[in-house]
């Protein structure tokens, strides 16, 4: 697996309790910056990371900004991205196996460590289940593409 890792100034400490989770998986991670605590502009980042996942040579994205919002914002603007903002690994979860997100947002001065770790890993784990989520991932995406499907 090849993951996407975008993250602003507010974003990167956290970076590091994720990068345990991934290095313990033998994750490849391909990070997109930032790399330190300079005031910067999150929608770089994310487009950046987005990019790779739109394209297909990242696997699945993690983003982190200070509350996650601004930066899954931002990534979702990327067409064929997915991002979720999550706070708690339920959630993570579920955009995975009924929504096929295929990037992640979390915030870092919302939630601890540990709870960053633990929706990481909620992200990771869960499968897209597919059958009638496909239908409704592909009414997403007929919006995405301009469609109106009502």
């Amino acid at each position: 697996m090849k993951i996407a890792m975008g993250n602003d100034h507010a974003g990167i400490d956290l970076k590091e309790a994720v990068m345990e989770v991934l290095n313990a998986r033998g994750v490849e991670v391909v990070e997109c910056g930032t790399f330190d605590h300079s005031s910067c502009d999150y929608p770089v980042f994310a487009q950046k990371a987005a990019d790779l996942v739109a394209s297909g040579e990242c696997d699945l994205g993690i983003l982190m900004c200070g509350t996650g919002v601004g930066i899954s914002l931002a990534a979702n603007k990327v067409k064929g991205i997915r991002c979720v903002c999550c706070s708690e690994p339920y959630s993570a979860e579920m955009s995975r196996r009924h929504n096929n997100a295929n990037m992640l947002s979390i915030g870092a001065r919302v939630i601890g460590t540990e709870t960053a770790k633990a929706i990481v890993k909620a992200f990771l784990d869960a499968p897209f289940e597919g059958d009638r989520h496909q239908r409704r991932v592909d009414l997403i995406t007929a919006i995405e593409n301009g469609e109106k499907i009502y």
